[in-house]
This record gives structure tokens, sequence and C-alpha cells, in this order.
């Protein structure tokens, strides 16, 4: 990847690399927007077009549990991106990373765990592998480390951390205080205009051969400016200030796709290739069901401008779950991008409109929020999901039966995965109390998110319609 988080580029269009579930849809999304290179074999086929090989500005990365992508480059480039990739759905969000891949930070270890140690970098914290630390490490030592791996806000994985210093790339990528690799590598920089960075070495990536050497000189130029940064920055950094970021030379940013996004980055790819109902919406689910839809696309043809038929909830659910007596997980988004999960629960019914039952045993003690009522022994919640709605209602009974009061969360489209119903939350709320007092709360929250900037107002007024019509209902 080329250019620096700083920099302002706007002298052409970004090149981006694209790699995931996503790829298609996002090559013609960016069609106006970008110049898509490294492009794979596939897409080069399915495109029916010679994409450049040279270095990327941004490189876009479906995350491991397919929920959305991450996005690393250059700052200006990034935030191009991923203003265009906002404009998908109203429930496509997006956060900027703390700790971006190629970030450098003096960082404190907190403590040290069976494999490695987790290092608090002041604003987050990082986990750093043993096997990837230069020397022993132990609790309180001063540790100067580079992002690996950066992970999205919902995931329960902290960045991967190192302690050597390296600029990553595609085409290339430079190690400081290393030697270049062989001879051949050598003889390739002493051929290109650009100057290898004193006290860097380098490692050409697989796609050198077809690149032209127009662009492996971009890349080393590139890599060049970033290494300069990095020096700067290490040369002045006191340690007296840990933890803290030293240097980013890269910006990183990730895009969660709800429900609505998924179905329009559909529109996207089916504009280039037959693609079936729910093709993303069934990938996002598991690797199983992502592998069943390219051997399904493989063998029927779903047309190629319009399709019939609606996603096959029915379908999917029998083929990969959840079904009757599973344990799902509610995961419960947050705006900010954070994933916290409400529990599990027994499902205890599945229906083909898109609906499953969860019902949980409850803890005492405590209230219920907003219900003001308190959690007695025996309590059970019994939740119904309904694929692709705006919300969802949670009744608590005791172990009488006895109804102890409704709240009903208001949320971007549910989607009902095999182990986990995901959704983010959009604050406001509507509760029906034992008395049968109906009343709406936490409107309060949803303006503060929309200040804040988490909530988009698109997204925000689409939560409070759907919450009038709530009261209305209860």
């Amino acid at each position: 990847m080329s250019g620096d988080a700083t920099a302002d580029d706007a002298r052409r269009e970004p090149r981006v690399r694209i790699r995931g579930i996503y790829t298609t849809a996002l090559t013609e999304l960016f069609a106006d927007h970008a110049t898509v290179v490294q492009a794979s074999p596939p897409i080069r086929e399915r495109f029916d077009e010679g994409f450049p090989v040279e270095p990327a500005d941004v490189a876009v990365d479906t995350t491991d549990d397919r929920q959305g992508v991450t996005l690393t480059g250059g700052r200006a480039a990034v935030e191009r991106l991923r203003d265009r990739l906002a404009t998908v759905s109203r429930d496509t969000l997006s956060w900027s990373d703390t700790a971006p891949r190629d970030a450098v930070f003096d960082g404190v270890v907190a403590e040290t765990l069976g494999s490695g140690a987790v290092v608090d970098l002041g604003a987050t914290d990082g986990f750093l592998p043993f096997d990837a630390a230069d020397g022993y490490v132990d609790e309180g030592d001063l540790v100067r480390v580079q992002v690996r791996r950066p992970e999205p806000p919902w995931s329960d994985r902290r960045p991967r951390l190192g302690t050597e210093v390296e600029l990553s790339g595609e085409l290339l990528r430079l190690v400081r205080g290393a030697s270049s690799e062989a001879a051949g590598a050598a003889a390739l920089e002493d051929l290109l205009p650009s100057e290898l960075p004193d006290g860097w070495g380098a490692r050409w990536g697989r796609d050198e051969d077809e690149a032209s050497m127009d662009a492996l000189d971009d890349a080393l130029a590139a890599a060049g400016d970033r290494a300069a940064l990095v020096d700067e920055a290490l040369a002045v950094a006191d340690p007296d200030d840990a933890p803290g970021r030293l240097a980013a030379p890269l910006a990183t940013a990730h895009v969660w796709f709800g429900r609505e996004g998924r179905f329009a980055l559909d529109e996207e790819r089916r504009a280039v290739t037959s693609t079936m109902p729910g093709h993303h919406r069934v990938k996002a689910a598991t690797d199983a069901a992502s592998a069943a839809v390219d051997f399904t696309e493989a063998f029927v043809s779903f047309g190629d401008g319009s399709v019939d038929g609606d996603f096959p909830f029915d379908v999917a659910v029998r083929q990969f779950g959840p079904h009757d007596g599973d344990r799902v997980a509610i995961g419960h988004g947050k705006p900010d991008g954070r994933l916290v999960t409400l529990g599990r629960g027994e499902v205890t019914a599945v229906e083909s409109d898109g609906s499953v039952r969860l019902e949980r045993e409850m803890s005492p003690g405590g209230r219920y929020d907003a219900l003001g009522v308190e959690r007695q022994a025996g309590d059970v919640a019994v939740t119904k999901f309904r694929e692709g709605r705006w919300w969802y209602p949670t009744v608590y009974r005791g172990d009488d039966g006895t109804r102890r009061g409704t709240y009903v969360n208001v949320c971007t489209p549910v989607e009902v995965f095999p182990d986990t119903v995901r959704y983010v939350d959009l604050h406001v709320d509507v509760v029906k109390g034992p008395d049968g007092e109906v009343r709406r709360v936490d409107d309060d929250q949803l303006d503060a998110a929309v200040d804040a900037g988490t909530v988009p107002e698109p997204l925000a007024e689409k939560a409070r319609a759907v919450a009038s019509k709530l009261e209305r209902a209860l």
C-alpha cells in the first residue's frame, strides 16, 4: 500500500485491492470512484478486463466473521472509499481504528497470558504473542510494538502486535533494521530510480513478476515515504510518554454491513454475474454456507438483470441452522462498533417466515432495564426475532407464568445466523410494564449518538419512526 496516513492525496482516484466475499460487488461499486488493482483471476475473468498490477492505496479485506470489511491505506484514500461505502444502505456503519495497521506504539505490558502479553497502548490495548516478541516480556515492561493485524471493534480479539518494525504491502514490504533478502531482490532495487531507505530491507511480493517497472518504482517510492515518517517519529520518541502512539503511516477503518447493505451489494454483484437472492446474506453466515452459495451459482443461472424470488430463509435455516434445541447467542451491536452478547437462549421454535423464538432463564438480582421490575429466581425471558425486522420483543415471565413486562428493542434489521442473532441497537426502545403502561425510552441516547456521529441521521429517523409505530401498537 502506498501513501501515508497524514497526506492529503487528491492527485487521482485511489487504487484499491479487494479480497473476500464482497469482492465482486465492491469492484462494481467502486467502478467510478477507484481503480481496482491486483485483481484475482476470477475477478479478471468475471469483468473481462485487465486490471493493472500496481501498488494499492487502500487494501479492502473481508473480516474473518464475514460481517463487513476492513480498509487500510493512506488516510485520504481510506476516507474516500469509506464515504462511498456509507452510501450502500442505511444500516451500513463504519469506524476509524485507533490502532491502525503498521502503527508503532510505546506500550506497557498490562498482563501476561499463556501465549502472550496484553499490552496497554494508551487509547486501546493489543496482544503480543510471545513468539513475536523480541526477548522476554513481563508485566510492567515497556515494549515498542507495531500493529500487525487490526481487529474490527465488534470483534472479541485484540489487535495483534509484533516487535519488529516493518511496512506492509502486497508488492513490497520493508523491514527496519534488516538487509534485503537476496541478490535477486537487491538487483531489482538497483534497477529502480527510487532509493531503498537507509536501514530498511526489502521483501518483494509474489506479484512482482507481473508488475511493470514503473509500478515497482511507485511501490518503493511510497514505502520510502512511509519509512521516513516512521524514522522521524522514532528518533524523537520519549519512553517517559508511554503508553502512546508514535507513528501511524497508514489509516484503518472498519465497515459493518447490515442486512439491507448485504442485499444492496447483491444488486451490485447481479449487474456483473448471476447472483442468487440473499447471496451475501447467506455467505455471511458460515464458511459452509459461503461454499454452498458458490456451488449453487455454478450450476444455476439467476439471470443477468432481474431475479424472481426472495431470500430463501427457510432453506438456509434447514441446511445450516439454527434448529429447535440449539443454543443461540444474541449479538447486541452498539453504534460505536462494540458487540455485547446478551447471553444465549434455547431455540424453541423456528418458522418459515423468518421467526425464531428463544428462551433464557434469568438469574435473580437487579432490575430489568426501564421496566423497574426486580429480577427473581425462575424468571424466563422469551424473545422472538424475525429476520429483517427493525425491532424485536422480549417478554419476561415469572415462574408462575405471570407477565412481568415487555421490552421492545429497536435495531437495524435482524439477521438470524446459525449460532448468533445479529443487529445493531439504535438506543430508542418501547416498554410495557406489568400494569400495562407503555413508555418510550432512551430518545436522548439516540440524539446523543447522532451528535457523536455514530448513528447517521437517516438511520435515526427510521428508528424514531419504528418506535412511534410500536408505541401505538402496544
